[in-house]
């Protein structure tokens, strides 16, 4: 598959295929024609008497200041030069990758008035590894991400840092040692390049990434808690839930009721006198449904955003640019800020099936350790979930409630949509962590359901476990453990996929 940028629609799966370089991305003919022609409308614009904001005028309160044509140039670069002030650790090198990606792609619609050269350097770029420095913090997420896009494009210039291995290397000297010259950006071209939500749009596809598969591996990690506990499969009925049918609770049901096909461990109690397990077990289609019906937001609004020209002003003719707020992040702030939520409670949920797996209740020994009082067993592990769910618990206050004025009142209402990006892709770092202490408690538990065996998928998981970590008999430092179930989830090692049969 070739992707044609311009031209083409992204989705989650084609923007993370581009990244990793398993999906080609390339400017056809198309693409090269809407950019040429959008170039060809600004620089009639620009040398026209007539004030177009961004392209003949200063930028923000200064929109009423109009620019020379002799000195375009320089109020390009130093609009780049100027905004650049982000401050913190840098982003992960991914993300500026996806930066790169997603605003090549908005660019190449033609309405952003871009050379083409600058474009194809971009491109080059991504081909070369060569992936901007970009710091964290410092985008209130409208007039787009500025901060960070002027970081990313700062290298256009020979300015700032590329990645380098663990470390960065000064972007002129990365740029002599390729053989490329830094580029002199013409009107137009600065604004186009740091107007945009590409910052975050870039966090919030590495969220949905990440968070698609905790969403299947919370399944799996309630369906190993529920055979260690000996819980009812009767909650997961579709008839139950066809009278109540959100997609995401058909779906985790159907999911739970796969998990338990064919295990002997599920069938050996059918016919126990309990009535009714706690809702952490029963309500796991309701809870975890709901969380993965805000990721299907979230991923469909991202969706619409990666296919989206979201600099400003909207170059559509010779003789129109539409100055507007396509910049504003607050599309995706409020569902960032919902998909924070859905997933902090996955780990609420999840720490309280640990707590459960510890009570000594429906044939386990408490603490799951039979050798109670000499051993603490599995105690203090929910210690980490209780302060890790209490963590994302803080992490879910809604920036995209709040709004501070900049830009001399210009700029009065702004998304902080990057500060939502960022506190998602936190909860979600946190939550692996939560869901490797759960994996490892439902395998202590399962051990003392044998000789009862579960179905062949969680047999499978169970083996992927003890592979890493064995069975606790007496205390020992279970730090190396935690740390071992951590990698297992960050790796993505669980196969949390059952068959559809």
């Amino acid at each position: 598959m070739t992707f044609k940028y311009g031209v083409d629609r992204l989705d989650l799966d084609i923007v993370n295929g581009i990244a990793d370089g398993s999906i080609k991305a390339t400017l056809c003919q198309e693409a090269l024609d809407k950019i040429n022609t959008s170039r060809q409308n600004v620089e009639k614009m620009a040398a026209s008497d007539e004030p177009v904001y961004g392209i003949n005028t200063g930028f923000g309160p200064l929109c009423d200041t109009q620019i020379s044509p002799e000195e375009t140039h320089l109020l390009q670069r130093n609009l780049l030069i100027t905004h650049a002030v982000g401050v913190g650790e840098a982003i992960a090198k991914d993300i500026s990758k996806l930066m790169l990606i997603t605003k090549v792609h908005a660019l190449s619609q033609g309405f952003s008035g871009i050379r083409l050269e600058v474009v194809e350097r971009m491109l080059t770029f991504i081909d070369l590894d060569l992936i901007p420095v970009v710091p964290e913090q410092g985008s209130v997420g409208a007039s787009g991400d500025l901060a960070p896009l002027s970081h990313l494009f700062l290298p256009l210039l020979g300015e700032g840092e590329f990645w380098q291995g663990n470390g960065t290397i000064p972007a002129a000297q990365a740029l002599a040692e390729n053989g490329l010259a830094p580029i002199e950006l013409h009107a137009k071209e600065g604004l186009a390049l740091i107007n945009g939500t590409q910052f975050i749009l870039s966090h919030a596809i590495t969220a949905l990434t990440k968070m698609r598969y905790l969403l299947n591996l919370a399944d799996l990690a309630g369906a190993m808690s529920i055979e260690g506990m000996q819980g009812s499969a009767s909650p997961f009925r579709d008839e139950l839930h066809q009278t109540r049918a959100f997609v995401g609770n058909l779906e985790v049901a159907s999911r739970m009721r796969r998990f338990f096909k064919d295990s002997q461990n599920m069938s050996d109690h059918e016919e126990c006198d309990r009535v009714q397990d706690p809702y952490s077990l029963r309500c796991i289609p309701q809870v975890h449904g709901a969380s993965r019906n805000a990721f299907y937001h979230l991923k469909e609004l991202a969706e619409i955003e990666m296919n989206s020209v979201t600099d400003n002003p909207i170059v559509i003719s010779s003789e129109e640019a539409i100055s507007g707020g396509s910049f504003h992040g607050q599309p995706l702030a409020m569902v960032l800020d919902y998909a924070s939520i859905a997933a902090a409670e996955l780990g609420n949920i999840s720490d309280r099936r640990c707590y459960l797996l510890l009570e000594g209740m429906h044939g386990l020994p408490r603490l799951l350790t039979t050798s109670g009082g000499l051993n603490s067993g599995m105690m203090i592990p929910q210690y980490a979930t209780a302060a890790l769910v209490t963590e994302n618990k803080s992490l879910c206050f809604p920036p995209s409630a709040d709004s501070v004025p900049t830009s001399m009142g210009q700029e009065d209402h702004v998304s902080m949509g990057s500060i939502s990006g960022r506190k998602l892709n936190q909860i979600l770092g946190n939550l692996e962590k939560i869901f490797a202490i759960e994996l490892m408690y439902a395998a202590q538990a399962m051990e003392f359901r044998r000789p009862n065996t579960c179905s062949d998928l969680i047999e499978g998981n169970f083996a992927i476990i003890r592979a890493k970590v064995d069975k606790l008999e007496e205390d020992r430092l279970l730090k190396p453990d935690i740390d071992a179930m951590i990698a297992l989830v960050k790796s993505q090692a669980f196969n949390v996929n059952p068959a559809n049969n």
